[in-house]
Order: structure tokens, then C-alpha cells, then sequence
């Protein structure tokens, strides 16, 4: 497939204040097999409000931070970091942020016949909306995918047609029945997920949040099973330490400094982190250090 460098599609919002995008062929195709168009990250503008009575694409969406508004053919709805939906010819749309909360969101446009059947068979038909669990991953593959549309060898554009199908069945798999979204518990859920989020550095256990939280310690554990497939204490702890392995890449604390962060004690810290990244924390540091030892001649040959 021809990769083609062209000004940016009318199409495209301006209301952004930051932006990472790829651009395959703007050509509408009218063949049957799924064929990428563009797609990209965008972070809004406080004043971004798009209304479109009509859109040349199939197009999925999703918000990755912030909060906003969407509305389509008429249906309104808030819509949030998880929020999933997807829209194309025929539906009309109004997407608007907050303001105070500006959206960061994924997009990705494509066409054919066989890509309307795969959006339909992850029940995103165009006008859908739906909550996904497993965010991160989602947005993993999201960024896979505009990796591959931003390096433009000839064999990107079949390469983001099979990542844009594997995002659909992920979709399919992971996103919450509409029955479900609808009530308390998935929203009690995403309220605690987001406390552990900003407060994951000083709460130390999962009762303390479910106490923060105002819901019992045994509810806190079903939600995040039912969820996210995992118990708070199992996320908290990740959190904790995805943040470890950056402190002790950065280099300016050792280890049992890094401990008394997170309140403790050397051993206790060491097996939590080796329990989530699979490496003792000074397994991890001989890791990182043998991999620039490698990467370093590269570099210096570059200079």
C-alpha cells in the first residue's frame, strides 16, 4: 500500500493542544478489506467542541484522560478515561471536553466492508458506546499502532489494518456490557481505581483506601476482581512499584533508600518488586546496566 505525505485532512480538529498523528492514504477506498486512513493521540483545547453532521470514515475512539461530553444521533453522555466509542458515514456527532478536565483521546479512521462486519462483531457498529476495563492495554495497542503509522514503510499501512483488528477483538473482550456500565458498581470502581492513582505513594493497604473510599474493604476486593481482574492490594502494589523501577533507574537513591519511600523495609520491598517485574531490585539495575553497556557504542558511533 502507497504510503502518501499530504497536508493535514480537513478533517482533522485544530483544537488541540498537543497532537501525534500518522497519515496512510486519504483516499476513500471502496474495497472490501480494511484499509487505515490516519489516526493518532490528541490532547484538546479548552474550547474544543467538534459537531459533524456526517464523517467520510469509519472511526473509533478512545479516551485515554479528562473528562467531556458525547453526543450521537441525539443520544447524550459523559464520557471518561475507558470511555470507547466509534462513529462513520451516516452518524451525526458532537464530541466537547471539559474544560477544566481537558480529553486526551485515541482515534483511528479506516474503511472497507469487512471493517464495518468486525466493528459490528465487537458490538461498536457506528453510534456505539461503550466502557472498557483493561485501559492500559487498550491503549497500548493504540499506541502500537501509531508506532507503526508514523514509520511509513511499505508495509505500514497491512501492519495497521491487523493491529486495528486486533483492537476490536481486545474491545470485544474487555468492555463492559452496557447493563452493567449503567450501574453504581462500575462507577464506585473507576472512583477507587482513581484514588489509588493520585494516592498510591502513602496509602499502604488496600483497607486504607477502601476506608478512604468509603466502601467496605471486602466490597473494594469484589469490585477490582469483577473489574480489573485483579485485588486492589495486587494494584496498588504495581503501582508502587512501576514508580520503585523508576527511581532506581533514575540513579539517585539506592535501594533501600527507595524502600523508605514506599515505608519499607528492605527484604519486604525487594520481594514486592520482584513479584511485579519478575527481578530482584538489584537483578533489575545489572538488567538496565548490561543494556546501555550494549546500547553505548551504538550511541557514541552516532555522534
Amino acid at each position: 500500500m502507497p504510503i502518501r505525505r499530504s497536508p493535514m485532512p480537513s478533517f482533522i480538529s485544530s483544537q488541540v493542544a498537543d497532537a501525534r498523528r500518522f497519515y496512510l492514504d486519504p483516499l476513500f477506498a471502496s474495497g472490501g478489506d480494511l484499509m487505515v486512513v490516519c489516526g493518532g493521540w490528541e490532547r484538546c483545547s479548552a474550547d474544543y467542541q467538534i459537531r459533524r453532521e456526517r464523517f467520510p470514515y469509519l472511526t473509533l475512539e478512545l479516551v485515554a484522560g479528562g473528562s467531556g461530553s458525547l453526543e450521537m444521533d441525539g443520544r447524550s453522555q459523559a464520557i471518561s478515561r475507558g470511555t470507547v466509542f466509534a462513529y462513520g458515514p451516516g452518524v451525526r456527532h458532537v464530541i466537547t471536553t471539559d474544560p477544566q478536565d481537558r480529553l486526551s483521546k485515541y482515534f483511528v479512521n479506516f474503511s472497507g466492508r469487512s471493517a464495518l462486519t468486525a466493528m459490528r462483531a465487537a458490538g461498536l457498529a457506528p453510534g456505539a458506546c461503550h466502557a472498557v476495563m483493561a485501559v492500559d492495554e487498550v491503549q497500548a495497542v493504540f499506541e502500537q499502532l501509531l508506532v507503526t503509522g508514523r514509520r511509513g514503510t511499505k508495509a505500514a499501512g497491512r501492519i495497521a489494518a491487523l493491529q486495528v483488528e486486533i483492537l476490536l477483538l481486545m474491545i470485544a473482550e474487555a468492555r463492559v456490557p452496557a447493563a452493567t456500565r449503567t450501574q453504581q458498581a462500575f462507577q464506585t470502581f473507576t472512583r477507587c481505581r482513581a484514588y489509588l492513582e493520585e494516592h498510591y505513594l502513602t496509602v499502604g493497604t488496600a483497607e486504607e483506601a477502601a476506608d478512604a473510599c468509603h466502601v467496605a474493604p471486602a466490597y473494594l476486593s469484589r469490585l477490582f476482581m469483577r473489574f480489573a481482574g485483579q485485588t486492589p492490594y495486587r494494584f496498588l502494589m504495581r503501582l508502587k512499584m512501576n514508580h520503585a523501577a523508576t527511581l532506581l533507574e533514575e540513579g539517585r537513591l539506592i535501594v533501600r533508600e527507595v524502600a523508605d519511600v514506599f515505608r519499607m523495609d528492605p527484604f519486604h520491598f525487594s520481594r514486592a518488586f520482584k513479584r511485579v517485574h519478575g527481578l530482584s531490585p538489584m537483578g533489575f539495575l545489572k538488567t538496565r546496566q548490561e543494556l546501555d553497556d550494549v546500547a553505548a557504542p551504538a550511541l557514541k558511533s552516532r555522534r
